[in-house]
């Protein structure tokens, strides 16, 4: 499935600028754009329309079997997919401007955007954790 194969791809280069070239002004500029992660969101529509209706009476009543069912499906993977691509890179924006307004260095931070591409739950958790001490640190 196309849309699957690129939603990833079209997220990388915003991740690639917060974890390699945090400091670039380039960066900062590119990453302030609101719409960094309607890249990956394109795929999400894509998938997601032309399912609406299904995907629709799923999600207004949430049932395990139901969504099982539509998980399998290549579209249903894929959609959920492109759905934790936009979001986590969603959430690593918001980290890594939060870092740079509390100046936390980027040897802390890229490491911890590292494990959000990944695990994005532990990583939002590590980048709270090193939010708060360094806010604490400041007072």
């Amino acid at each position: 499935m196309a849309l699957f194969s690129w939603a990833f791809p079209l997220a990388t280069p915003f991740w690639a600028l917060m974890v390699l070239l945090p400091k670039w002004r380039r960066t900062a500029r590119i990453m302030r754009s609101p719409w960094v992660p309607l890249l990956p969101l394109v795929c999400y529509f894509g998938l997601a329309l032309p399912h609406f209706a299904e995907w629709g009476r799923a999600m207004l009543r949430p049932d395990l079997g139901v969504l099982q069912t539509l998980l399998a499906t290549p579209w249903g993977a894929g959609l959920v997919w492109a759905h934790l691509i936009a979001f986590d890179l969603f959430i690593a924006r918001w980290m890594y401007f939060e870092a740079r307004s509390l100046d936390v260095s980027p040897w802390i931070v890229s490491p911890i955007l590292l494990l959000t591409i990944f695990l994005s739950p532990f990583g939002l958790v590590a980048f709270l954790v090193v939010r708060s001490v360094r806010i604490r640190s400041r007072a």
